[in-house]
């Protein structure tokens, strides 16, 4: 069944080409939600889940419905604050275009985000969310007030921290789960700091400090997984290394000649680097069986990427 929202207009949308655009559709709210990147959001909590040590099950399939709708909601929402600028910049976006009204953008955001925090209670009750309301004010925060700010990279690091978290929230073992949130947030933090100068570019000093940046991150991952047998240490650092395989080349590329197409590309791989990440971190935490989840993931976007644009 298909889900028709009327957009300006639509009532005479009878009398002619003048009565104005046709009645927004499922694919509009797929591109305006970019319903592909959400596959890379399950990677947090499952990561959550295993740094926490609890099976995967019902409760954490409900934990990743809620943080996709999370996430679904943040999207709708930042085409909703960015809808003059992408009027300039992003004509072809579903606002601008006209094929989503800024009110419909408004109440998909507000009702994912409601769907998400319903499902965050239906997986651990008041304790999940304890985690989920403040990941989704951190989201409408960003989106709304931050995203400009110097505090910007620290909300985006934020949300992708907590997001780790909810995948332990209501289970009583969350602290087992914040080292794995602080690693992610901070390869986040680095990634947004470097997004900023994808336009005009940068200096080599700003690509740099990212690289050194993911060292870092790459070394805490090695060191979380010291504590597991050789198997799992050797599987740490084949993952690890894949991390590094993914992001360093483009960001050694853009030390070199920081320009805006290298800045972008580094940052297109510190994106694409963060699957390997969740996995390496999962091993770390000793959850194996669950580690190549979050590549497998991501390789399913980019397929459905070429259906539905995540950008």
């Amino acid at each position: 069944m298909s889900l028709l929202l009327a957009g300006p207009g639509a009532v005479g949308a009878a009398t002619g080409p003048a009565a104005g655009p046709a009645p927004t559709g499922v694919g509009d709210l797929l591109e305006l939600v970019r319903a592909p990147a959400a596959l890379s959001v399950p990677g947090d909590v499952l990561l959550g889940a295993a740094a926490a040590g609890l099976p995967t099950g019902p409760r954490t399939a409900l934990r990743a419905a809620s943080s996709v709708c999370l996430y679904w909601g943040g999207m709708a929402l930042n085409d909703y604050a960015d809808r003059e600028l992408d009027a300039v910049e992003r004509p072809e976006r579903p606002i601008p275009s006209g094929r989503v009204t800024p009110g419909t953008a408004l109440a998909v955001a507000t009702g994912l985000t409601a769907a998400g925090l319903a499902l965050a209670s239906a997986a651990g009750g008041a304790a999940a969310l304890r985690v989920a309301v403040p990941l989704a004010g951190t989201v409408w925060l960003y989106d709304l007030v931050l995203k400009d700010t110097p505090a910007g990279p620290a909300a985006m690091a934020a949300a992708r921290g907590l997001d780790v978290l909810s995948g332990a929230a209501g289970s009583g073992r969350v602290r087992a789960a914040l080292p794995s949130a602080l690693v992610l947030a901070g390869h986040t933090a680095a990634l947004t700091v470097l997004s900023r100068r994808e336009v005009h570019g940068a200096t080599p000093a700003l690509p740099r400090a990212t690289l050194a940046a993911g060292g870092l991150v790459a070394g805490t991952v090695l060191a979380l997984g010291r504590r597991r047998g050789a198997a799992g240490r050797a599987l740490t650092g084949l993952l690890t290394a894949g991390y590094l395989a993914t992001a360093a080349p483009a960001q050694l590329a853009a030390v070199r000649a920081p320009s805006p197409v290298r800045v972008r590309r580094a940052v297109g791989a510190g994106i694409h680097a963060m699957a390997p990440l969740q996995a390496a971190l999962s091993a770390a935490a000793g959850a194996r069986g669950v580690a190549l989840a979050p590549v497998l993931a991501v390789s399913l976007a980019r397929r459905l990427a070429r259906k539905v644009s995540p950008t």
